[in-house]
């Protein structure tokens, strides 16, 4: 193991990484770590509440280091402590009021600290540097410059429109009525709404242009919101009116992380058997929530029970065609089921994915075909036409989810080598280990 090079705070697998192949039908219990969306968005909203918080079995990863990392240059208190229950470790947040300006903030590969740190540092006394890795700079944000300025926040972005830019904090920011196009990312929403709360007149924000991405996203925004005090008006679909007012500090636990589950749930599918995921939550504004209706159109088998949701293999996997623009994030899981499908599948309304860690559909294309088999870029969306697969070299791009489809071609395809395993460690730095410990039939836990 080594340091993670994107972070100092998370260890990650490093290098070429062999996919194992499935010795047979699954028989696997495995726990996923908590969500990546929901640590984040319960991190900013507790460095801007009014009292302390708690935040229980939260993810720790490359992506939340980044998040607590930012937070703690900007003054606010995050320390780890044993968790209550004695498994892992807790964070306890205390907020502070402005924050510290003079400083710069490395959001890594975040897309979440790059979009919510941005809306809440014009509340710094100071200058904010917002940075990333260069293989992020690429990540729009000229949406979220334009709706900070409209609302009274000094930026200086050198003309680019992009990250690296520095906020001129003033210790608040005025708010008022904004408008903007996140067709691009739902994170500009949610980085708007999550610092509504906080400024001077509040917020009332509306969305132009093509349809918002992941609106499972701004639902689970909203969410968080309503649980510390404040209620978010919706008069449309695509318009949103947060008040000023006080943000109440919380115990709050989080749910385990959906999205980060869907492999080692597909996994079943592929190689056969099945696969539980404990702590399944009844109910969720994660996008993962969709995975059982998913997956049991793909020909699965979803069963839930004592809070855990099981998958089994059934009668094959089936082609299908999906709009996934409310759960884009599954799409490189899906497109992995997609390849030994019996007959060709087509995903839409995920044209924003080009935007994320790196073209996904690109990538996703390219990959399959450098394995022998087939697929086509769709303006909004990727066709997959499946042919059989020989072994080669998977490309990771420096994506998590890209990573994680390869293990997942892997179960079935001798010699699929991950070019980089260790970039999984941007929300799930135990994958490589949970991974062969649900090929062994043993119950994968990512405290252990």
């Amino acid at each position: 193991m080594t340091v993670d090079q994107y972070s100092p705070k998370t260890r990650r697998t490093a290098g070429s990484w062999s996919a194992p192949v499935a010795p047979g039908p699954l028989q696997a219990v495995v726990t996923v770590p908590g969500s990546k969306s929901l640590t984040n968005r319960e991190l900013i909203l507790s460095a801007i509440a009014e009292g302390p918080s708690r935040l229980r079995a939260p993810l720790h990863s490359d992506d939340s280091a980044r998040m607590t990392d930012a937070l703690r240059t900007l003054g606010v208190e995050v320390e780890e402590e044993p968790a209550l229950d004695g498994h892992g470790t807790d964070l306890r947040i205390q907020p502070v009021a402005p924050f510290t300006g003079g400083v710069t903030v490395d959001c890594g590969q975040a897309g979440t600290v790059m979009r919510f740190v941005a809306a809440v540092a014009g509340f710094a006394r100071g200058d904010v540097t917002l940075t990333a890795h260069a293989s992020a700079l690429h990540r729009p944000m000229g949406q979220m410059i334009k709706a900070l300025r409209d609302i009274g926040v000094d930026i200086d972005d050198g003309g680019h429109w992009a990250l690296p830019f520095t906020v001129r904090g003033r210790g608040h920011v005025r708010g008022g009525e904004i408008s903007i196009d996140a067709s691009a990312s739902s994170q500009f929403v949610s980085g708007l709404l999550l610092a509504a709360p906080r400024f001077d007149v509040g917020l009332h924000l509306k969305h132009t242009g093509a349809r918002v991405p992941s609106m499972p996203h701004i639902d689970m925004t909203i969410d968080t919101l309503a649980h510390r005090g404040v209620q978010v008006e919706r008069p449309s679909a695509t318009e949103w009116i947060v008040p000023a007012g006080a943000l109440r500090g919380k115990d709050v636990a989080i749910e385990p992380d959906l999205s980060n589950a869907a492999p080692f749930l597909a996994a079943a599918m592929i190689a056969g058997g099945q696969v539980s995921v404990t702590g399944w939550p009844p109910h969720s504004t994660q996008p993962g929530a969709l995975l059982p209706d998913i997956l049991q159109e793909m020909g699965a088998r979803a069963t839930r029970r004592s809070r855990a949701l099981t998958v089994s293999a059934n009668s094959g996997i089936h082609a299908v065609t999906l709009d996934l623009s409310a759960a884009s994030e599954l799409t490189p899981t899906l497109f992995a089921l997609a390849a030994f499908a019996d007959g060709p599948s087509t995903f839409h309304g995920i044209g924003h994915i080009r935007g994320h860690e790196t073209d996904r559909i690109a990538a996703l294309v390219n990959n399959l075909r450098a394995l022998g088999g087939e697929a086509e870029e769709l303006e909004d969306g990727i066709r997959i036409v499946p042919r059989p697969l020989h072994g080669g070299l998977w490309k990771a791009h420096h994506d998590h989810r890209m990573a994680t489809t390869g293990a997942l071609l892997g179960l079935r395809v001798p010699g699929v080598e991950v070019d980089d395993i260790g970039t999984t460690s941007k929300t799930m730095p135990e994958f490589p280990q949970l991974w062969q410990r649900m090929l062994g039939g043993e119950s994968g836990d990512a405290a252990a």
